[in-house]
């Protein structure tokens, strides 16, 4: 008796210690189904309260804007040597000669960071970046490796880095979306699954702003309809939603659907003043590239984004070359001169309107694309894709300025010091938001899924001290 009396102190202490258990493999977001939007406070310290990805889709060559390889252009024309190993590439190039940078490169700023004649306005912002030479991912084509950036896989089905950063924190402004997509042209390569929520509950999807003076299609309520019959709509749908979500707990789906129809209701008012560029300075304006055809549709985008997250929007993606425009095969002169020119005054003039706003310190900026092109030369005039080492910068968020971190090989090939895997790039974008990867879990078929699958560690040497 006296030794089954004694084991409910072990009951006990097994309940605690199961306590402590889950406390250490689920987030401490204090996540609340009801309210999923509601804002969470983070796991660790913040420095980005936002994040501003200006996503260069297509491929961007690290070795014609931030790389250079003085013994790539010795050694041009002539084969790779099978030193640098067996390279298979998306588009089965035949050759393998490689290829100089046509570029004039210099060092730039206290720093010393090294920039292309491509980006001269960029350049002049070096000390502010943290730029990691040593990137590299998985995917050899580009909708799984646009995929992989945004999700972590090249496969799609898992949420977007968006999606889990709205999960981990929530919203910052009730009024607007909280996790925000701009394109430039046509759609991104594999769609919404990029911005997708995955397995996480549809509310963490993002939200797409398109071009023009309509951003969000059907904001605006129809003619004659005014705002107390709007209100009673909305009452009323959401009376017959409850009463099938009752039924139907599980459906995040039609949770999302009720949560939407409320945050577009509120959007009606706020949204339309938040993208509303026209009320900007000329000198403003300017700043961005928006008095010159070739550089308005992307200083449009730049200028909104800065709009968004002054109002509080934690995650915007501002996509250059959607529809792989980046992409360049044949003539990468041709291509990467009107590319960068369209991206190089928009980015810098962002760079400068968040750092004279006092906005740069709280808001993470990230460039990139989704991999790099290789050292050697495709159809004569281009170059394939490299997923084995490319560049990607930061700015702003708590990253080290002015700093270089990690290294290609002397051809730009493959990242050989302090590589940076895709996961790597996640695990730090999350911490610099205050989110750890590794605890940042949602069980999803009996498992605690993260956002960098099962690998990621963050990048140290890019963080401020």
């Amino acid at each position: 008796m006296m030794r089954a009396g004694a084991g409910f102190g072990s009951l006990a202490l097994n309940y605690l210690l199961q306590r402590e258990a889950l406390a250490t493999a689920v987030p401490d977001t204090d996540f609340d189904a009801l309210q999923p939007l509601r804002r969470r406070y983070p796991q660790l310290p913040a420095r980005a309260k936002s994040v501003i990805w200006l996503f260069m889709e297509g491929g961007p060559s690290h070795l014609d804007l931030f790389d250079p390889k003085p013994e790539l252009n010795r050694m041009a024309g002539k084969p790779m040597p099978p030193s640098f190993g067996k390279v298979i590439t998306a588009m089965g190039t035949a050759s393998n000669t490689l290829m100089p940078s046509k570029r004039r490169f210099a060092q730039h700023g206290q720093s010393g960071l090294w920039v292309s004649d491509w980006y001269p306005q960029i350049a002049r912002h070096v000390d502010d970046l943290t730029v990691i030479h040593s990137c590299w991912a998985d995917g050899l084509n580009h909708v799984g490796s646009v995929c992989q950036m945004n999700t972590g896989d090249i496969l799609a089905g898992r949420p977007s880095l968006g999606a889990w950063a709205t999960y981990g924190l929530g919203t910052l402004n009730e009024n607007l979306p909280t996790f925000v997509v701009m394109t430039d042209a046509a759609e991104v390569l594999g769609g919404p699954k990029n911005w997708s929520a995955g397995f996480l509950p549809a509310v963490f999807q993002g939200t797409q702003l398109r071009q023009g003076n309509v951003p969000i299609f059907h904001l605006a309520s129809p003619h004659g309809v005014d705002d107390a019959r709007q209100r009673g709509k909305l009452d009323f749908l959401r009376t017959l939603n409850e009463r099938l979500s009752v039924q139907r707990p599980e459906d995040s789906e039609l949770a999302a659907r009720l949560d939407s129809y409320e945050l577009a209701y509120r959007m009606q008012a706020a949204a339309p003043e938040a993208v509303d560029i026209l009320g900007e300075t000329e000198a403003t304006r300017a700043l961005y590239g928006l008095d010159e055809p070739a550089t308005e549709k992307y200083g449009q985008i730049c200028l909104r984004a800065r709009r968004l997250v002054e109002r509080g929007v934690r995650f915007v993606q501002c996509y250059s070359g959607s529809g792989s425009g980046w992409d360049a095969h044949t003539d990468i002169e041709g291509n990467h001169s009107k590319m960068c020119y369209s991206t190089d005054k928009p980015i810098a003039g962002l760079l400068a309107d968040l750092k004279a706003r006092g906005l740069l310190e709280s808001t993470l900026v990230i460039w990139g694309g989704e991999f790099g092109r290789t050292p050697f030369n495709e159809k004569g005039l281009g170059r394939d894709h490299n997923p084995w080492g490319f560049t990607t910068w930061m700015a702003g968020g708590g990253t080290k300025a002015g700093t270089a971190v990690g290294s290609t090989d002397e051809i730009g090939l493959r990242a050989v010091d302090r590589r940076a895997h895709v996961h790597d790039l996640h695990a730090t974008i999350l911490h610099l938001m205050g989110l750890d990867h590794e605890r940042l879990t949602y069980l999803h078929n009996g498992r605690g899924e993260r956002p960098t699958i099962n690998s990621g560690e963050v990048i140290r040497d890019a963080l401020a001290s």
